[in-house]
């Protein structure tokens, strides 16, 4: 059989009328889940194993495993949809890849462009989704060859690239990017050391020795950080709020999106295919280059349109991608990944080379109803755009504490700790006082998410090495991209010094 046959065969399975109800409460489910701060896919897909494992009971076993993963899959990537919803309207990220969607999603909205970019989202995350899935069934295997050639050594140059790339999120000053950038990077310093056992910056607290909560930390920063902002700057007056125009994009909305959106799914996917990377590097990476490519940078943070397609595309392009390596490798990329991959073996079915031979039914079967899922993500998100967008109407004296409301439940529903509340208040008066002084927030919520990830793949890399530091420039793709990284800081300085030479020249 060719990939055409069994792709037929797992649109057969995923059509099925029960396979078809999984898929759609999945994706509701994975919507809900990204609306709400703190949650997150990974949680929103362990707390539904047990439900998954109860619903399927009275299926044979291969039949069960199939719908449970439809299921679980479609709260995975509806997760990555629904993040988007509270970044544009409150400022406030889902979850972690949806970060970057704040920083011009929310600008659009004050401007009484919610409408349009929520539209743009749900358009940029099915095609991304659709493009992801078209790849992952022509690509997998010759991806999958190469993404496992990746050694440490090379996932900690992508990751140095990524934290020198954030520059390209800077306001006006690069330097005050990169020390936002290592002040994240310290933050995630915070805790055990996984390999000695040392505690580090614990100051003898155990609260402290599990580290700092991401999401704590990027929901106080941006959400209560504006909720801050507009108390004590009063820039609410008397409940005046922007309104609401067209609730559907425009035809220049849709034009200026598309380039975005296609380069966001291209990114993402070939990120989301390498174990570790994920949504959130793609969705910082796809807005970076987006911002390097523009005829209008400076427009970037003030409400372009691009800086909602460009990230919201590639966190969905990077869940399909992720699903190679799970699938083909039996490697899982990300946690949520490798709460899917758990769930797999529960029904007896292992990832990697022979699922596709052994078990086709749930390889395909899961494959297709990706599709269908992207497809009803799309049509259950699009009527509720204006739903969604009246939201930003409301009155700040109603909005500020629906606000603080959501942030406190959905950090204390994960942690459930006093500690985390004290630390997200503590985060929304930094956000706010750091975002007064031209302090960029994204670079440190960057270096707060991938700092461990390069220390890890540091220490196996000199492992490897007998503690020679060489090997990051002995392998070909780690230099590569040690040399971009380089560039991206050094070119924007000296382009900059080469225009304060020539305008000193033409003044003498």
């Amino acid at each position: 059989m060719n990939v055409l046959d069994y792709l037929a065969d797992g649109f057969m399975t995923a059509l099925q009328w029960h396979n078809l109800l999984f898929a759609f409460i999945g994706v509701l489910i994975g919507t809900s889940v990204g609306v709400l701060p703190g949650i997150g896919p990974m949680s929103g897909v362990a707390l539904l194993i047990p439900v998954t494992a109860s619903m399927t009971s009275g299926l044979p076993a291969e039949a069960a495993a199939t719908s449970s993963i439809i299921l679980l899959a479609g709260v995975y990537y509806g997760a990555m949809y629904g993040g988007s919803t509270t970044s544009i309207l409150l400022n406030t990220p889902g979850e972690s890849s949806s970060v970057v969607t704040t920083l011009d999603g929310y600008q659009m909205a004050k401007q009484g462009r919610a409408g349009p970019a929520l539209s743009i989202a749900a358009i940029g995350s099915f095609a991304a989704g659709l493009f992801a899935l078209v790849a992952l069934i022509l690509l997998a295997q010759p991806l999958s060859n190469v993404a496992i050639k990746f050694g440490p050594a090379d996932y900690f140059s992508l990751m140095l690239l990524g934290l020198c790339a954030v520059s390209g999120l800077a306001g006006k000053s690069i330097t005050k990017a990169l020390i936002m950038t290592v002040f994240g990077l310290l933050l995630a310093t915070i805790g055990m050391d996984t390999v000695s056992g040392v505690a580090r910056f614990t100051f003898d607290i155990p609260i402290l020795y599990s580290g700092l909560e991401f999401l704590t930390i990027a929901v106080g920063l941006f959400a209560l950080g504006e909720v801050f902002k507009s108390i004590l700057e009063r820039d609410y007056i008397a409940g005046q709020t922007s309104k609401i125009g067209r609730i559907l994009p425009t035809r220049k909305d849709l034009k200026d999106s598309a380039g975005p959106i296609a380069r966001g799914s291209v990114l993402g996917f070939f990120i989301g295919i390498l174990p570790g990377a994920g949504a959130t590097l793609a969705s910082f990476f796809s807005y970076i280059v987006e911002k390097k490519i523009s005829k209008n940078p400076e427009s970037f943070g003030k409400g372009n349109i691009a800086g909602v397609a460009a990230p919201e595309s590639a966190n969905n392009a990077a869940s399909g991608g992720a699903m190679i390596p799970l699938l083909t490798l039996g490697i899982p990329g990300s946690g949520t990944t490798a709460i899917l991959m758990g769930a797999l073996i529960m029904y007896n079915i292992q990832p990697g080379p022979l699922l596709f031979e052994e078990h086709p039914q749930v390889a395909w079967g899961l494959i297709a109803s990706m599709l269908i899922g992207n497809l009803l993500l799309l049509v259950l998100n699009m009527p509720l755009v204006k739903v969604f967008a009246k939201v930003i109407q409301t009155p700040a004296k109603y909005l500020i504490p629906i606000i603080i409301a959501i942030s406190i439940f959905g950090v204390y529903a994960v942690q459930a700790q006093i500690f985390d509340l004290i630390l997200l208040l503590g985060c929304g008066i930094a956000g706010f006082l750091l975002a007064r002084n031209d302090f960029p927030l994204a670079p440190l919520v960057l270096g707060l998410v991938l700092g461990p990830m390069i220390e890890n793949n540091m220490r196996r890399a000199l492992t490897t090495s007998n503690g020679d530091f060489m090997i990051f420039l002995q392998k070909p793709m780690s230099l590569t991209f040690l040399i971009i990284a380089v560039l991206w800081i050094l070119v924007p300085i000296l382009l900059k010094r080469r225009g304060k030479e020539v305008v000193v020249n033409e003044e003498g």
